[in-house]
């Protein structure tokens, strides 16, 4: 086949595009080998398209891929990969297991070959054949906003629960049925250092001696090659100051010299972008430090020019390009879609739709959920008794997207997700009910706690983090601030009423006040679709067999524990559903709490906990959607989708609401066109006409407007942009500055 192929046909076997952004005309001309679905990326530009149109998209790619082609050039046809990391979630109706961090605490390897196996087949029934999956990080900083997708702190354990993630999504290698029926290719992320970088900061520096960083974020590797992984995936984090993507010392000659890597290497989303004398249409730099496919989902036809550009002229060695083809073709070859050459829908699980989300596979997520239930601390209220009455309190205790978290039907989840994209689920109160009248109790769910004068003979509070990935996750400190849960817990005890607090996130995080206020702690991590197992435990029908596999921070501060110096409670710590236990009274001291991180309103992709933005009537959560004359859509600036491009209509108005300031505003932005009619903003409501200003930053690229009370007047807890003509603007941060409250605005 790689003798027959042209030069542009090879170029496009390691080129991987979004769907988002191309059609099956484009997959016709260009035969790309390999297709992504990005977190917000769905089948014909809905997030949300039913299972059926995943398979239909499918089979289009693939009719567009093996048309035939002049002068007998060799047919290949086109996989596609997707980022099921917890299940196939991006896909409505899928089963949603626990995230990676909750199966760590469950240490079963057999059942995270279970998950691994279902998983395949239902990514398998939608007509996809490949997957981001497992991520195998060494998580060592909490503050990570990718922390719950690490299985444990400690190597070993990430090798050997990786590795049958491996073996569960594949098969194992030389037994019948690897990587054919009900299975997928795997992927091994991120190669390597994703969970070390300085500070927990994704996409960071990961400093010091290569051999001690290869022992600690490397380790997981060897496990995961040696069960057949088919892919592994670069990082985008750089080791001592050189980018992953770009570092060939590392990809050619650690992971394929010494750990005996044979699979394809890919790329991260743009992450070859990030390379030093790189964009993400040129750069072979990445390709000659050893990956074989870039991961460029909107510029692909760009770099697919500079990369033909670029063999032609010698830039690039021919034998450097055959090679990565090679592996593409191989990945092909080794998933049988050379064989007999059937589309999507004909193949024997495509469209089986009563295998998506299956009552086996939610089984399998549901004790997967049981067994990850880590009891920290218990005065003897769990199990709870027969017959007993329960209040269920906490806006969690009824929210299947919170506790599904990130990578849950979007990207960042939650949002604007209700139950209703996630049929088939069950959440945590719906568990407990269900519970309940089984064992003959009486379950009341009261979100805000119930009227002073119930009396329940305990009361179960359901409160924790709201879902977030990558970046957007990122924490300065383990302090949890949303004092729901405690506020909650306080008013229970107050009434002499024992509680039962369980834990909702996806790291460990500082929860002293939590503890001392609560009779039992359980940290319940992200159970996905399966609420009903939290309520297995909590009543007894399983054991409590879950054991932490991170350290629990004693104190909020965000200083890495990584081990039991230092941390309340160490790796393997859990109590057993019978046992009491806990920690005494904990010290409740938290400067972090009143430190002063900043005031962002915007940033990293992500609205402020109390900021709302809103075009008219219509609330655009985390600065995004569509609403009265505002669209407002995610774009890259320094990392995925980490920057809004906000399109106004003639007389459209967007309206941002945070805490009230005395400070002025920063905001970093750019205009790529003239205003063609007058543009404002406002504070106090006296419009402001920036028009002019707009017009001169046009085209200037990324700026920084500073907008005070010299401009606006008053300035408060409200910002307004109001436009008489279409106009767009892209924003990547909007912060409150105290230092600008006396400046002059400037654009």
């Amino acid at each position: 086949m790689l003798a027959a192929m042209s030069l542009e046909r090879k170029v496009a076997q390691i080129i991987m595009p979004d769907i988002g952004s191309i059609t099956a005309k484009d997959v016709k001309r260009y035969r790309f080998g390999t297709i992504l679905n990005g977190g917000n990326s769905g089948p014909y530009g809905d997030d949300k398209a039913p299972a059926a149109d995943w398979l239909k998209l499918a089979d289009e790619y693939w009719v567009a891929s093996t048309a035939p082609l002049p002068k007998g050039e060799p047919v290949i046809p086109a996989v596609w990969a997707t980022d099921a990391v917890h299940g196939h979630a991006n896909v409505i109706g899928a089963t949603v297991f626990p995230h990676n961090i909750a199966l760590g605490a469950t240490g079963d390897a057999d059942l995270i070959r279970r998950i691994g196996a279902a998983t395949a087949v239902e990514i398998e029934v939608t007509g996809i054949d490949w997957t981001f999956a497992p991520t195998i990080a060494v998580a060592r900083d909490d503050r990570w906003g990718r922390t719950y997708e690490s299985y444990s702190e400690d190597p070993a354990l990430v090798s050997r629960l990786g590795a049958a993630m491996v073996e569960g999504l594949q098969g194992r290698p030389g037994d019948p049925g690897f990587l054919g029926k009900g299975k997928v290719a795997a992927t091994a992320k991120h190669f390597f250092g994703d969970g070390g970088t300085d500070q927990g900061v994704d996409q960071g520096d990961v400093d010091g001696d290569l051999d001690a960083l290869m022992a600690i974020h490397a380790a997981p590797y060897p496990a995961a090659i040696n069960a057949g992984v088919a892919s592994v995936m670069a990082s985008f984090n750089s080791i001592n100051g050189v980018k992953m993507h770009g570092n060939a010392p590392l990809l050619t000659g650690e992971l394929r010299g010494k750990l005996g890597f044979g699979g394809l290497v890919v790329g991260d989303w743009n992450g070859h972008g990030q390379v030093d004398g790189c964009t993400n249409k040129d750069c072979p730099q990445a390709l000659m430090a050893g990956l074989d496919v870039y991961m460029v989902p909107e510029d692909w036809k760009a770099l697919h020019r500079s990369l033909v550009k670029q063999v032609k002229n010698g830039t690039i060695p021919m034998s450097r390009l055959d090679e990565a083809v090679l592996r593409v073709l191989r990945l092909k070859q080794a998933l049988g879609i050379f064989d007999g050459e059937v589309k999507p829908s004909a193949r024997s699980l495509g469209g089986r739709w009563e295998l998506l989300g299956s009552p086996e596979h939610r089984a399998i997520a549901r004790e997967a959920v049981a067994k990850s239930q880590v009891i920290l601390k218990n005065s003897g209220v769990l199990p709870l008794k027969a017959g007993a009455r329960i209040e269920v309190a906490g806006l969690a205790a009824d929210n299947i997207p919170q506790q599904a978290g990130g990578w849950s039907v979007t990207w960042q989840g939650g949002g604007e997700l209700t139950a209703a994209d996630f049929p088939g689920a069950t959440s945590i109160w719906q568990g407990i009910a269900a519970a309940a009248k089984a064992s003959g109790s009486e379950a009341v769910l009261a979100p805000e706690g119930g009227s002073a004068g119930s009396k329940p003979d305990v009361a179960i509070v359901v409160f924790g983090e709201e879902p977030y990935a990558e970046f957007v996750g990122d924490r300065k400190d383990l302090a949890f601030r949303d004092e729901e849960g405690l506020t909650l817990l306080k008013s229970y005890r107050a009434r002499g009423i024992p509680t039962v607090a369980v834990f909702l996130s996806g790291r460990p995080l500082w929860m002293n006040r939590e503890i001392n206020a609560a009779d039992a702690f359980v940290a319940a991590w992200l159970p996905g679709s399966e609420g009903a197992g939290v309520a297995d435990v909590l009543f007894g029908a399983r054991p409590a067999t879950g054991r932490l596999s991170f350290s629990w921070p004693a104190h909020c501060e965000g200083t890495p524990v990584n081990g039991p110096e230092g941390a309340l409670f160490a790796v393997g710590y859990g109590l057993d559903l019978g046992a009491a236990g806990g920690p005494g009274t904990l010290d409740e001291t938290c400067n972090a709490l009143t430190a002063d991180h900043g005031a962002a309103w915007f940033a990293s992709g992500r609205l402020g906990n109390t900021v709302q933005a809103v075009a008219d009537n219509a609330v655009l959560p985390d600065l995004r959607g569509v609403g009265n004359g505002i669209t407002a859509t995610g774009i890259d600036r320094k990392a995925q989708e980490d920057a809004r491009r906000i399109a106004f209509a003639p007389g459209a108005k967007l309206a941002l609401t945070g805490p009230e300031s005395s400070a002025g505003w920063r905001i970093t932005y750019q205009v790529t066109e003239r205003p063609k009619a007058a543009v404002t903003v406002s504070a106090d409501g006296t419009a402001f006409d920036i028009t002019q200003r707009l017009a001169v930053a046009a085209g200037k690229g990324w700026r920084e407007m500073v907008l005070t009370s010299d401009c606006l007047g008053e300035v408060g807890d409200k910002l307004a942009f109001a436009s008489k003509g279409k106009f767009t603007i892209e924003i990547s941060e909007i912060a409150r500055d105290e230092r600008a409250a006396e400046a002059e605005c400037s654009f």
